[in-house]
């Protein structure tokens, strides 16, 4: 992967190339190898590179034939071998390898078409200076990042906010009512940041900018068939073809010029991946995952099981409570955003293992809950109907239990909560987030945290409304796996899962991710797959477990989904740790946002339990609440800079 930068403001050419250089200096984490900057009047294009296709002559920016068109480009197009030679037969003349000249020459070809023509995951920004228009566009799962500001008067995108900041002109805010969908989905809704005047080019949308005017334009959208209108087809046919797109999609992710490496979890997803690596190739593989001090975490002998049967050089990231504490506001800085729990921090630790033996690119599981009904969340949403049909049924407790094996869901005090939580709006089945509701009324215990003024500001904003009023509308003709599906994968895998824990934690390191189960092919064939395919009398990700069940270790193969979770308030709480999350809860800027007798309340709660918060709900907001305040001091008041990149003077400069 890389980081791009890009200016458009025709009345700065020359200041342009120092606010490039600053803007790139701060993403330099995203491709250290190779720095470029392609400057003229009306536009500057900035490019830090992480050299992994064409080593020797991929250096971006990149230009056609005529030098009318400029490329900057974060991310692979895995079939790009096929399109080049595709363009080549139509008369394009090629001057590297790279994946991004072909994106380039087929920009030139199709226009914004080439766009349905990629496999990939990307972001990229085409200048096109005989017209003075600007052509950016991102892959269609939002794999890899990209943020613009605009005032009318200059135009500024890049890979991440941090590098826009680098304007001076322009002021840090914090959105109210980004934060409060934060609170609720975990993520922002697009194209709304956690910052005022900051987007974000949602997902399969590409944007002109043409005298001065914006076109956003969706290019792809996820579906699914009517509950009803399923193809009839016996498991045999969907078992095929779905091993056929998946071993492919596997195999084209390990084309790269550098070795490319598997993150092992113990869980199905990533194991299965790198089964088909080791199966249907003559690669070696080195696998890469992280252990828990904490038992309740710790996955680590379903890791070394399937690393043993597989054969794999398995290395291990031994995490403990200390170190999520010391290393979480570095990952507020790589997130920029607020989060509501602890677990992009051993990710990040996770790619700095990778980094350090000395490999740029790993395939991850990632993808295949979402589309293949793995969550708890698709599971809880079977529950809840069954529970309003059936309010006196005796197998309530049965269904809890297979829910949540790892849960002693026979504690009264356990099952009385677990009662409470299902029984929530239990009766509204119509409504369109039916599936997602309980999870989503976290938002009522984080606004009683909020300042007088805050609350003024969100002016009764309701996140759950502005989602609803962006749904398609075929979606109530879905199946109410579909529903739970299309939100999980449009709110939390989109906006958290790949950029929180994903494409922010790795790139902090300089590590590409690839996830096999997000080829956009195998993603259209999953969401036709029949949801009892998927789902199976509470058996999660049926159709996987039964097709790849022959290259795995049984405990692994048929093993319950758990969660990927990690260590949250308590590891917080020691001698220096409390300390460093007092002065932040106490910060000025504080009551900016919340009430402080409330939030002092709560510190006093956490500090009497010694860390140990008694439900999830309280370490979330415990989690919110740090994050939040961290984002505030790190880039809005700028006293907190846990990462200082120092300007970089060796670009590569391309001046006209």
């Amino acid at each position: 992967m890389c980081g791009i930068a890009g200016i458009i403001d025709q009345n700065r050419p020359e200041e342009n190339i120092h606010l490039m250089k600053e803007m790139i200096s701060a993403i330099r984490h995203r491709g250290p190898d190779e720095f470029g900057i392609y400057n003229d009047d009306h536009a500057c294009l900035g490019h830090a590179r992480l050299s992994i296709i064409d080593l020797n002559t991929g250096d971006q920016p990149i230009h056609n034939e005529d030098k009318t068109l400029w490329i900057i480009y974060n991310g692979e197009v895995f079939n790009y071998p096929e399109l080049r030679k595709e363009l080549i037969k139509k008369g394009h003349h090629f001057a590297t390898t790279s994946d991004t000249e072909v994106i380039l020459h087929g920009y030139e070809e199709y226009g914004a078409e080439i766009l349905s023509r990629l496999n990939g995951q990307f972001a990229f920004a085409i200048w096109d200076k005989s017209s003075r228009e600007l052509f950016i566009a991102r892959d269609r799962l939002g794999i890899r990042p990209l943020f613009y500001f605009y005032d009318q008067q200059r135009f500024i995108f890049a890979s991440e906010i941090k590098a826009i900041f680098q304007d001076h002109r322009i002021t840090p805010a914090i959105n109210p009512f980004a934060l409060s969908q934060i609170f609720t989905f975990w993520t922002t809704l697009y194209p709304d940041t956690i910052f005022k005047n900051i987007r974000e080019l949602p997902p399969a949308h590409y944007l002109i900018l043409k005298d001065g005017n914006i076109q956003i334009q969706r290019y792809w959208e996820l579906s699914f068939p009517p509950a009803d209108d399923y193809e009839d087809k016996p498991f045999s046919y969907w078992s095929e073809n779905f091993t056929e797109l998946l071993v492919d999609a596997s195999l084209i992710r390990l084309r790269a010029d550098v070795p490319v490496g598997a993150y092992l979890s113990g869980g199905l997803d990533s194991s299965v991946i790198s089964a088909i690596i080791m199966n249907y190739t003559n690669n070696p593989m080195k696998t890469f995952s992280i252990s828990f001090e904490e038992q309740s975490f710790d996955e680590s002998r379903y890791q070394i099981a399937v690393s043993n049967h597989l054969g794999t050089d398995h290395r291990d990231q031994p995490i403990s409570n200390r170190s999520v504490a010391e290393n979480f506001p570095q990952t507020i800085w790589f997130t920029e955003k607020p989060i509501l729990r602890t677990a992009p921090v051993p990710l990040m630790l996770l790619s700095d293992l990778v980094r350090r033996n000395n490999f740029k690119v790993v395939l991850t599981g990632e993808g295949a809950d979402e589309f293949l009904g793995g969550y708890n969340i698709f599971k809880e949403n079977i529950i809840r109907h069954f529970w309003h049909k059936y309010p006196n049924s005796p197998r309530r407790p049965l269904l809890l239990q297979k829910l949540y094996p790892y849960l002693s869901v026979s504690s009264p005090q356990i099952r009385r909560f677990t009662e409470q939580f299902f029984a929530y709006k239990l009766g509204e089945i119509n409504h369109p987030a039916y599936s997602h509701l309980v999870r989503w009324r976290n938002y009522e215990q984080f606004s009683k945290f909020f300042s007088p003024d805050f609350t003024a500001q969100c002016d009764g904003y309701e996140p759950v409304d502005d989602f609803l009023e962006h749904i398609p509308e075929r979606f109530e003709k879905w199946s109410p796996l579909s529903k739970a599906q299309y939100i999980e994968i449009s709110l939390f895998m989109s906006g958290y899962l790949l950029s929180s824990q994903g494409d922010r934690m790795a790139m902090a390191n300089s590590v590409e991710g690839r996830f096999p189960f997000l080829d956009h092919r195998l993603v259209e064939f999953c969401s036709k797959i029949p949801p009892k395919y998927k789902l199976r009398r509470m058996n999660e990700k049926y159709i996987l477990k039964k097709t790849m069940r022959h290259l795995l270790p049984p405990e692994v193969s048929q093993r319950s989904k758990q969660p990927y979770r990690a260590p949250v308030a308590k590891c917080f709480y020691s001698a220096d740790n409390s300390n460093y999350v007092e002065q932040i809860f106490k910060s000025n800027g504080s009551e900016l946002y919340f009430q402080p007798n409330i939030l002092n309340r709560f510190l006093e709660k956490w500090k009497r339990a010694e860390g140990n918060l008694a439900s999830e709900r309280d370490n979330m907001i415990f989690i919110g609440l740090l994050s939040t305040l961290l984002v505030h001091e790190m880039f809005i008041t700028k006293r907190f800079q846990p990462v200082k990149n120092k300007i970089i003077e060796n670009f590569k400069l391309v001046q006209h």
